[in-house]
This record gives C-alpha cells, sequence and structure tokens, in this order.
C-alpha cells in the first residue's frame, strides 16, 4: 500500500506534498564531551516511528520535515540528564548554548541521520525535566488508569504551565515551517494542546493526531483538572487516530459526557465543523528488521545466549520499568509456575531486560530486585539461575539475538498503547515457530488475536500457559507463528503511515461526505479562544468594549432561572473591568430589567444593561430604563400567552415567564426528551398562527422558546453599541470614538445574532479601508460563542463554558497566568515569553556567562 500526492490531484484539495512530522523528542542525545565540545548520538525508542518517517522521506514523493524537541542536554560522563536545582548559581549552569553552537549541533543531528529536514526545538533551562513533569506524571499515569496521590495542586499547576509552553514552543516552530497545503502530523500525548493552537494560527490547515498510548474511559478522564481544555486541544485536528476501537470510544464518550458534543461512532461535530475519530493498529518495519535480525552479528549472539543458559529452555521478556508493562506481574507468575510445575526448574531460564525510564517508581524498582532474589533464592542453586535480570538498555543486536533465542516470548503488560516486542518477536521467530504468551491487555492483542493470551492479574492462569506453550509440538507452533506472521506483516508501518494519511485526505476532500451530513465542513474549524491574541490586543487598545451574555455565559445554566444569580467573583471582575476607564461593559441578556436592575444595576452602576433580547436598554451611569418596544403593537401577547398554556398544561414541569415585552416558554425542569418534543410543536404552531399576523419573532433557546418584537434582538442592540456613543438615542461615534477591542460572548442562539452584527461590522469597515488596530493586525473584534459545540456557529472562536469566560476574564486584568490554557505566544530557547522580564534577565545572565566562560 502506498500513497503519493498526486493521489489526490483531482481532489480539490491544495496539497504542498510536505508532511511536518511532530514528535515528542529527535531520535539523538545530545552530550558534552570532556573538551566541552557538543556532540550527539543515537538513541533507541520509537523505532516504528521513526521509520514511518523513514518511509515518507526514502519511498514516496512527499517531503517530510520532522519537528521535535532535542531532550535533555547531557554531561559525556552521564547517565542521567543534567538537573541543576534552579535555587543554584548561574554561573554553574552548562546549558547556556550559543546560537552558533545550535546551528552545529542542528547539523550534527541532521548529518548523523541523514535528513537535512530535521527541526531542534530548544527549550534549554537548568531543571531540564520539567518539560516532562506533566505528560509523566498527570497524563501517563492517569491514561493507564493510575490515580496520583491527592495534592494541593501546586506543583500541578506549575508542570501544567510547562506543559503548555512545551506545546507552544512546537506551534511556534510549525508556524515558522508552515506552508499552505501541509499536512501536520503530530503524535502522543505531550502534545495534546497542539492541534488547537495550530488552529487558531492555521484555520486552514490539514493536521492529524495519532495518540500512541491507550485514551482512558471517561470516569478516570474526568479526573483531570484540565480535562476540558485537553479535549478541546486534540478537537482542532481534523483527525485523530488511536491504537484500538475501545481507545477511540473512550474519546467520544468523553466528548459527549464532558463537552456535551455530539458524535458519531467516527465523527465529533464541533460547532460547523467535525472532526474525523478513527482506529489506525500501529505496526513495524517488517522488510528492515528481518534485514537485521538474521545477520552473522546476530547468529553469533544467538550461539552466545544459548552457551549462557546451559541449553535451557529460555522465556524471555524486555519491558520499560514501569508499573503497566507488568515486569512485577510476570515475575510472579514464574514464581508459581515453578512451584506448580516443579519439573521444570532446572531447565528454564527466564531472561528479563528492563530498562528504567526518567519517569520510573523507586518501589517498584525495589520490589522486582526483591521478587528476583526471592526466586533466584528459592529455585536456584550454584549452576542455576532461574531468573536472569537486566536493569539495561540492551544494544540492539543483543536484543534481537535475544528474540530469536527464545524459545517462548512473555509479554504481560497490564495496560499499554502498541507492544511492538511480541510483533517484533513474531518476525524474529518465523523459522522456528516458537510460541507468544501476550497480555489481552496490550494493544498488540487486537492485530495478533492468534497469541497465547492471557490476564496478568491471574497467575495460576499464566502458569498454566507457559506449562502448554512449552510443550506444544513443532507443527502446532508453526501453524500458529504462520497466523501470528501474517498478521504482522499485513500491518506494517508502512500500512499504518499510508492508512492515516488515506482517511485524513478522503475525509478532506470535499465531494466525500462519510456522514451524508452536508451541513458540517471539513476543515475551517471554529477554534478554541486565542487567549494570547486577546490579551495583546487588549493592552494595546485604548477603546475596549465587552458585550456578555448572561446566562450560560457569565453563569452556568441551571433548572430554576430564579436561582442563576451572579457568584461573587463574577461581580469582582466586572467592577475590575468598569474600574479601567478605557473599558466599556454591557450585559445584554433575555432576563427582565428587574432582574437585572437587582443583580447589575446596583451592584456594578457603571454596567450597561440591555434586558429581554435588547427590548429594554439602560445607559452606564444612568438609572433610567428606555423601552425600545414602547410604540408597538402588543396584541399579539395574549394569543401567544393562549399557545404557551396549552402546552404548559401538558408538559409537566414547564411554565411561562411574562416579561414586560417578551414572552417565554421553559420546559428546563421537564423531562429532556418531552420537553425537547413539545418545544419543537411549540415553535410551529407559534411560526404558522401568530407570526403571519404580527411582526414577532419566535426564538428557541437552551429548554426554551421565546416570542419578541421583530424589530429588536441583540443583534440590533450590538450594533446601537459598537457604533453610537448613546444607544438610546443612537448618536454615532466620532472618529476618534470608535473601538479598537470588542470581546462578544454568548451561548444560545439568540446570541448569533450578535455575532453575525460584528462580523458585518468588520466586513463594513475593512471595505471602508478604516483603520486597524494597533497591533495591526485586524479590528480586535472577537465574536465567541460559549458552552458545547453541538451547534453551527459564526462565532471566529469559542470557549468550553463559563468558567473558562470568567477566567479570560481574569486573564485581562493579570489576576489567572497567560499559560493557564494554550494559545500563540513567542518564547524564547529556555521557555521565558519573549521580551518578557524573565526572558530580558536571562538573555543578560546569558551575556554574563559566556563572557566568563571565554576567559578561561
Amino acid at each position: 500500500m502506498s500513497i503519493e500526492p498526486s493521489d489526490c490531484k483531482n481532489s480539490g484539495l491544495r496539497l504542498s506534498g510536505r508532511i511536518l512530522n511532530c514528535v515528542t523528542q529527535l531520535p539523538s542525545e545530545i552530550y558534552r564531551t570532556k573538551t566541552g565540545e557538543w556532540e550527539v548520538k543515537h538513541i533507541r525508542g520509537s523505532s516504528a516511528l521513526y521509520a514511518s518517517n523513514m518511509f515518507l522521506s526514502k519511498h514516496t514523493k512527499w517531503e517530510t520535515h520532522l519537528i521535535g524537541w532535542t531532550g535533555e542536554l547531557f554531561e559525556a560522563d552521564e547517565m542521567v540528564p543534567r538537573s541543576i536545582p534552579a535555587s543554584q548559581k548561574i554561573e554553574n549552569d552548562p546549558l547556556y548554548l550559543s546560537e552558533e553552537d545550535k546551528r552545529d549541533v542542528t547539523e550534527k543531528i541532521r548529518t548523523m541521520n541523514g535528513n537535512k529536514n530535521i527541526h531542534p526545538i530548544w527549550l534549554l533551562r537548568k531543571d531540564q525535566d520539567r518539560w516532562r513533569q506533566y505528560a509523566e506524571n498527570v497524563i501517563w499515569p492517569l491514561f493507564h488508569y493510575l490515580l496520583n496521590e491527592p495534592s494541593d495542586g501546586r506543583q500541578e499547576s506549575q508542570w501544567w504551565y510547562d506543559y503548555v509552553k512545551f506545546n507552544e514552543a512546537y506551534a511556534a516552530k510549525v508556524k515558522q515551517l508552515y506552508k499552505p497545503g501541509d499536512i501536520v502530523w503530530i503524535h502522543d500525548y505531550y502534545l495534546l494542546l497542539l492541534p488547537q493552537i495550530l488552529r487558531m494560527e492555521l484555520p486552514e490547515a490539514y493536521i492529524c493526531h495519532f495518540l500512541h498510548v491507550p485514551f482512558p474511559s471517561s470516569e478516570y478522564f474526568r479526573c483531570l483538572s484540565k480535562r476540558k481544555i485537553i479535549l478541546d486541544g486534540l478537537l482542532g485536528a481534523n483527525q485523530l487516530g488511536f491504537q484500538s476501537y475501545s481507545f477511540s470510544r473512550h474519546f467520544l464518550s468523553c466528548c459527549t459526557r464532558l463537552l456535551g458534543y455530539d458524535v458519531t461512532p467516527t465523527f465529533v461535530y464541533v460547532h460547523s465543523s467535525q472532526v474525523r475519530v478513527d482506529t489506525f493498529p500501529l505496526g513495524i518495519d517488517v522488510t528492515a528488521l528481518e534485514k537485521d535480525v538474521f545477520s552473522k552479528e546476530v547468529n553469533a549472539k544467538v550461539t552466545a545466549l544459548h552457551e549462557l543458559t546451559g541449553g535451557r529452555q529460555l522465556i524471555v521478556g524486555r519491558d520499560r520499568l514501569d508499573t503497566v508493562r507488568g515486569v512485577e506481574q510476570k515475575l510472579l507468575a514464574f514464581d508459581q509456575f515453578l512451584e506448580l510445575y516443579p519439573e521444570w526448574i532446572g531447565r528454564v531460564v527466564l531472561i528479563q531486560v528492563s530498562f528504567i525510564p526518567s519517569y520510573h517508581s523507586s518501589r517498584l524498582v525495589k520490589r522486582v530486585s526483591e521478587l528476583v532474589a526471592h526466586i533466584n533464592g528459592r529455585y536456584g542453586t550454584l549452576e542455576y539461575t532461574p531468573v536472569l535480570h537486566y536493569n539495561m538498555r540492551v544494544p540492539k543486536a543483543e536484543y534481537l539475538a535475544l528474540l530469536r533465542a527464545a524459545d517462548l516470548c512473555l509479554v504481560t503488560s497490564i495496560r499499554d498503547g502498541m507492544n511492538t516486542t511480541a510483533l517484533e518477536y513474531v518476525v524474529c521467530q518465523r523459522t522456528q515457530g516458537h510460541p507468544l504468551i501476550l497480555s489481552e491487555f496490550s494493544g498488540a492483542a487486537s492485530i495478533l488475536p492468534d497469541a497465547i493470551q492471557i490476564n496478568p492479574w491471574d497467575t495460576v492462569g499464566v502458569s498454566r500457559a507457559l506449562n502448554e506453550c512449552l510443550l506444544l509440538s513443532a507443527p502446532t507452533k508453526q501453524a500458529t507463528e504462520t497466523k501470528l506472521y501474517k498478521s504482522v506483516v499485513s500491518h506494517t508501518v508502512q500500512d499504518w503511515t499510508c492508512k492515516i494519511l488515506s482517511s485524513l485526505l478522503e475525509f478532506l476532500t470535499p465531494s466525500n461526505g462519510s456522514d451524508g451530513n452536508q451541513r458540517f465542513s471539513r476543515n475551517g474549524i471554529t477554534p478554541y479562544l486565542n487567549k494570547p491574541k486577546l490579551l495583546k490586543c487588549y493592552e494595546v487598545a485604548q477603546k475596549r468594549l465587552f458585550l456578555f451574555d448572561y446566562d450560560g455565559t457569565l453563569t452556568p445554566i441551571v433548572r430554576d432561572p430564579a436561582a442563576a444569580i451572579p457568584s461573587a467573583r463574577l461581580l469582582g471582575l466586572l467592577k475590575d473591568l468598569v474600574a479601567d476607564k478605557r473599558n466599556e461593559v454591557w450585559i445584554i441578556s433575555g432576563r427582565d430589567e428587574a432582574f437585572l436592575e437587582k443583580w447589575f444595576a446596583r451592584e456594578v452602576p457603571e454596567l450597561g444593561l440591555s434586558a429581554e433580547h435588547g427590548c429594554f436598554l439602560k445607559n452606564p451611569n444612568t438609572p433610567e430604563w428606555t423601552n425600545l418596544a414602547a410604540s408597538v403593537d402588543m396584541n399579539w401577547q395574549k394569543r401567544v400567552e393562549e399557545v404557551f398554556q396549552y402546552y404548559t398544561e401538558r408538559t409537566s414541569g414547564s411554565f411561562i415567564e411574562k416579561k414586560k415585552v417578551a414572552l417565554t416558554w421553559h420546559y428546563r425542569k421537564s423531562d429532556p426528551e418531552l420537553g425537547a418534543y413539545q418545544g419543537e410543536q411549540c415553535r410551529k404552531q407559534l411560526e404558522e398562527e401568530i407570526c403571519s399576523q404580527y411582526d414577532v419573532e419566535v426564538m428557541p433557546g437552551k429548554a426554551n422558546v421565546e416570542v419578541r418584537p421583530r424589530f429588536v434582538n441583540k443583534g440590533e442592540m450590538v450594533r446601537r453599541i459598537v457604533l453610537c456613543s448613546d444607544p438610546v438615542k443612537q448618536v454615532v461615534r466620532k472618529h476618534g470614538e470608535r473601538p479598537d477591542f470588542v470581546l462578544c460572548l454568548g451561548d444560545d442562539t439568540t446570541d448569533e445574532d450578535m455575532f453575525k452584527t460584528l462580523n458585518s461590522i468588520e466586513k463594513h469597515w475593512q471595505m471602508q479601508g478604516v483603520t486597524k488596530n494597533a497591533t495591526g493586525d485586524d479590528y480586535g473584534l472577537f465574536p465567541v460563542t460559549v458552552g458545547p459545540a453541538n451547534k453551527q456557529t459564526v462565532a471566529k472562536a469559542y470557549l468550553s463554558d463559563p468558567q473558562q469566560v470568567l477566567d479570560t476574564i481574569g486573564l485581562l486584568l493579570g489576576q489567572v497566568s497567560l499559560f493557564d490554557t494554550a494559545g500563540s505566544v513567542d518564547l524564547d530557547d529556555r521557555g521565558h515569553l519573549k521580551n518578557s522580564e524573565s526572558a530580558l534577565k536571562s538573555a543578560q545572565n546569558r551575556k554574563e556567562y559566556q563572557k566568563k566562560a571565554a576567559k578561561k
């Protein structure tokens, strides 16, 4: 299977023929020699991922670019990354690389990998492991169904800020390299926010993300404090890929349960667009592996292994020594095996190769060591050691020799994405056909159904499987190997690569409507609000305007509308906003004037207020309300109330809200399905019987139906407020009074009128050649929808809930960190915001350090 850029020549897609591959870390380790020179060497790990990039660059016409973090920098004699405490004096910091150093190292990485299109991301901080903390200590455990101990959250907050910066650094590099028509392919759990950041800056980009680890059920995922931000981060992509169907199903469930989005088995609907969700099990490079595994070097090492074990039956395992790879379960099962089947004592040896990752558990390492000592002490002799345990990364030739020499491979992971060791073992056993025992919880179980699958928690069951496999006849073993080998060669890394690209391009092709729903775009996804850009516009603006809906925007929707009163935090933020004379703040709500008067006019008199969707208006710092519908014939109200009463009697829990002008029928307390059905029937009846006789409109809202005069709506209010210095008298603003920052927030269909009006005003200003704001980018207009994405919108961005709205206001007021959510920011090579106080201080320290280094 193969796919070329030319295959999409007539698809309507404007492909550049380039793929930007974003990976967690480049396949190189940077270290400093004893003479002070920076050098690079290969590192093991993620071989299938790099094989995918190599396949595209060497065997197709795609131009691939590999973008990745450099990883930690080492000293020549170090076995763990250099990590200097933040309190240590700057003179002892070895990580101030000059621009020349970085250029030299970049060229060495490119030369060593034979790829001129490798682009390192430099994040050179004293405590280098800070960039891994949130990914490895929060996301990775939870994605593998491991919950952390409760804490006060302070450390996790700092980890989160670094995680956001890590993703923003990638976004800056991608933006620097991006050309229209590029495909941006993002990998794994370190970069869950990157799709959405790129969508903010590159709205028409073709973006896919593949998660190499499991995705947990919603009951576990909801334990993440940043759960909504992470989900929204992923939903910036056009396509999301997972290792197995269960993982994709969990993701879709989270989108429904936590975000309220509409989903199908293969799609998530995000406002006016859709995101494809599919399963693509990762494979290995079979052809390259077969070339290596039967080399002379490996043959010699196979012989040496048989000599080492005295010709005994050999069980092998190769795992990271973490809590999900099941090394502890494997040793417990082997202990049980020797106890249940003592005839194998002295005849079988378990060789377990483990390597300790940076996020390892010292308690696990201790338990594993104790188990090895226990088994060897109980069953071993001077001439026989049952378990040979090696804590090390073995060279590739030794690893392949181990798989070839094995009589049995035992994989007991309790949760993983795709166990490539199992796939590689099958290829290595092509001629011998020795069996594979595979955990049913491994991602490889889905593509190797003919392996002997076990539950690693059932030590007796694993023991029986070990005994049965060691006693299998040669014909049976070879027959099973034939099936396994066929499965592996049909799921190679090349096939995986092509399937993901084919799926993405087929989905993006304009003529393809996979779900038959043409209302939703496959590209041009509504992005999450780019808060750093918003803050930048706010800081330079001289005339700022805030237009807020209330229910569902500034406060959550509740079953009883009377209970939706403003929180102390909201009132505090509004008071802080109006305290700045450059800010003009309006609340444009469907609520009546009595509610707004009680909760806002008295508390914050500097607010402008609009009630009943624009029927009533009150300017800031004035006591009077103006009824804009005073001259309208209101005889329609009696007819509408009769219709509402008819449905109230037939819908338990519903009620009528009588305002001065508008009438609203609420069914929020009713059965959801009955209420929605009756609401639709009510709307149809009103449009047929009332709208044909009176100049009114029927507005379906969130669990309500409202009728109001047609000429007054939120869009009209926005037009008056933006263009007029006095919205009541409609006095047009003078040239210097035009707002250069407008943040408009709303959650309901009635708020779409506000967004349409703002978009229309912006288009008119463009046609008239009106001067842009101080940033020079645009007019500073931000129409933003709030809440679940199961609706179409003309807004330019969205926020997930009222909590995010308050956090956004807090950000503008300096009360919330810029890195609480991701956006487009410029960072230096140490992760500081460019031109910030910390960046300038760091630059000065760099100069001082380099001067001292030059004198030595």
